[in-house]
C-alpha cells in the first residue's frame, strides 16, 4: 500500500508529511507532475475496468494498484520539451492532461482531495451558497461589474471587497499582493476599470476575532486568529507578526454545518474561516480546499500534520 503525494519540488508540508508517513511505516512516493515528461513517465493499461501499470521516475516505480490514498498537494503543471513549437507544445500539454491526468484521476483511493472536487469548491459564489443551506451565516454579498451597484450596495452599509480569486499577481518578475479592505469615500467615488470584470463586495462584520478551522475527515481543529494591528483587522494575512492564536472548541452548530459543508463538495479535507462578533456569532467566509495549515501547526502546536498522516495512512474516512 502506497500514499502518492502530488506536489511542487518546494513544499515543507509535504516534506513533513513525507517524514510523518514513513514514520509510521507507510510506503509514501513523491511526485511533482511538472517532471512529466522528462524525469516521469507512465504506462498505464484497463483492466477488469481500472487502470494498472505504474509511474516512474529516476528514484521511484509506483504501481498504480498499490495507491491506497493521494494527497493532491499543488503539484505544478506538465513541462513539454522547449523543442517544440508553441502548437506542439499546447497539444502536448492537453494529451498529457487527458491521458496522465485522467489515469491519476480515476485512481480508486482516498483523495486530499480529488481534483474535481478542488476545482469546484474553488468557486466562491457556489460555497457562499452551499455555507447558507448548511446553516451557516454568511454576510450579505454582490458581485458585480457595475460601479453604480457596488455603490447602492456600500450607501446601505460598511463595506469591503475581496478577491474572487488568487489575491497574487506576478507582472514583470513582480508578485503583487491584494488584501481585503474596506472600501472608502474616496474609491467609491471613482471606480474606473471596475466594468472591465466581475467583483465581489460584501458587508463588513464587526469581529472581536475570527477563526479558522481544519477539517479532516471528521476531524476538526479550530484556531482563534487575534488581530494585533489595524491591518491584521481588517485581513489578518497582511500582517502575520501582529497575529496571536489559541485553540478554542466550536459550537454545535458550526461542527454541524462545516461538515455538512464538507460533504456537499465531497472534500475531506478544508480550511475554512470565520469572523466572530463582540456578540459571538460566527459568520462564514470562506473554504480553501487546499489551505496551508503548518503555519497554524507551529503557532498552537495543534498536532495538524499528525492528524492528516493518519488519515492517508489508513485510506479511508
Amino acid at each position: 500500500m502506497t500514499v502518492l503525494i502530488l506536489a511542487r519540488d518546494l513544499d515543507p508540508s509535504a516534506d513533513a508529511m513525507v517524514t510523518a508517513l514513513r514514520d509510521r511505516g507507510t510506503r509514501v512516493v513523491r511526485v511533482n507532475t511538472a517532471w512529466f515528461p522528462a524525469q516521469l513517465s507512465v504506462s498505464a493499461g484497463l483492466r477488469g475496468g481500472r487502470w494498472s501499470g505504474y509511474l516512474r521516475t529516476p528514484a521511484h516505480c509506483v504501481e498504480l494498484e498499490d495507491v491506497h490514498a493521494v494527497w493532491y498537494r499543488s503539484p505544478e503543471a506538465y513541462q513539454m520539451p522547449a523543442e517544440l513549437s508553441e502548437a506542439e507544445r499546447h497539444h502536448a500539454f492537453m494529451e498529457a492532461k487527458y491521458g496522465l491526468g485522467g489515469a491519476l484521476s480515476s485512481l480508486d483511493a482516498l483523495w486530499v482531495n480529488h481534483p474535481f472536487r478542488l476545482a469546484e469548491a474553488a468557486y466562491k459564489p457556489l460555497q457562499l451558497i452551499r455555507a447558507a443551506a448548511a446553516g451557516l451565516h454568511v454576510p450579505g454579498t454582490v458581485i458585480t461589474n457595475e460601479p453604480e451597484r457596488v455603490r447602492e450596495f456600500a450607501a446601505e452599509g460598511k463595506t469591503i471587497t475581496k478577491l474572487l480569486g488568487s489575491n497574487s499577481l506576478s507582472e514583470q518578475g513582480t508578485r503583487k499582493l491584494s488584501w481585503t479592505r474596506l472600501l472608502d469615500a474616496a474609491e467609491l467615488a471613482d471606480l474606473r476599470g471596475i466594468e472591465v470584470t466581475t467583483h465581489m463586495v460584501q458587508r463588513w462584520v464587526p469581529k472581536a476575532f475570527e477563526v479558522r478551522v481544519v477539517a479532516v475527515g471528521e476531524h476538526l481543529t479550530a484556531a482563534a486568529i487575534h488581530a494585533g494591528s489595524a491591518a491584521s483587522y481588517v485581513d489578518w494575512r497582511s500582517d502575520y507578526d501582529a497575529l496571536s492564536y489559541e485553540l478554542i472548541d466550536p459550537p454545535p452548530d458550526i461542527v454541524t454545518g462545516v461538515r455538512s459543508l464538507m460533504a456537499a463538495f465531497g472534500l475531506v479535507y478544508g480550511a475554512l474561516d470565520f469572523i466572530v462578533t463582540p456578540s459571538g456569532h460566527w459568520h462564514f467566509l470562506e473554504i480553501n480546499a487546499g489551505g496551508q495549515y503548518l503555519w497554524l501547526e507551529a503557532a498552537t502546536g495543534a498536532p495538524l500534520t499528525d492528524v492528516l498522516a493518519d488519515f492517508l495512512a489508513k485510506g479511508t474516512q
